[in-house]
């Protein structure tokens, strides 16, 4: 049973050691937004550097794992069927729609989203760690210009997680237009249980 995160929102939710989530993109082209916790100590967060270190790339897909700060395995990449993911921009932010598109007034964002969702474990703003954008294809040239383009996620296509630590995590239906291809959409997830 899938559960729906609907356009421009979020969910946060706990799953155990063993535990698989699925994320899917019923639609295709939309992006979600992944912060991942310990549960039991939430100082301990996924890290993006600590990620594209050990992994030695800066493309995670199946095979990779996705690390915390303190250098701890949080989750394994077991089945990716779009391949493209982004692993180096930071959540959008009020800011970011006012300083890079000139926004003028409030602008749902995920970081506000992942903020509000987080709150009633106690998870601060400032707490929030870079997330791992699933579905989002950025483009870099030789220069390291970034550009970010439409998904390359086709209705129906997935990426699953294994649990390597009981941990808390929040999804989100991205809220920016350019990565999304100038649509909103729904982030359908499952969680099947392995003790």
């Amino acid at each position: 049973m899938n559960t729906i995160i609907n356009e421009q929102s979020a969910q946060a939710f706990t799953i155990k050691k063993g535990d698989i989530l699925t994320v899917i993109d019923p639609l295709g082209q939309q992006v979600s937004d992944m912060v991942v916790f310990n549960s039991l100590d939430h100082n301990e967060k996924l890290s993006s550097g600590k990620s594209l270190d050990f992994e030695a790339s800066i493309l995670l897909t199946t095979g990779n794992y996705l690390w915390s700060n303190r250098s701890n395995k949080m989750m394994k990449i077991i089945e990716d069927t779009n391949g493209r993911n982004d692993f180096l921009l930071a959540p959008c932010s009020q800011e970011t729609f006012t300083i890079m598109y000139n926004h003028k007034g409030e602008h749902p964002s995920c970081l506000n989203n992942l903020y509000q969702n987080l709150k009633p474990y106690g998870i601060t703003t400032d707490q929030i760690p870079t997330a791992f954008n699933i579905f989002m294809n950025v483009q870099f040239n030789t220069e390291g210009k970034i550009t970010v383009c439409p998904p390359t996620s086709k209705a129906g296509d997935y990426i699953k997680f294994r649990a390597e630590m009981d941990l808390l995590i929040c999804l989100t239906a991205c809220s920016a237009e350019d990565s999304n291809a100038g649509s909103f959409k729904p982030i359908h997830y499952n969680i099947e249980h392995h003790h």
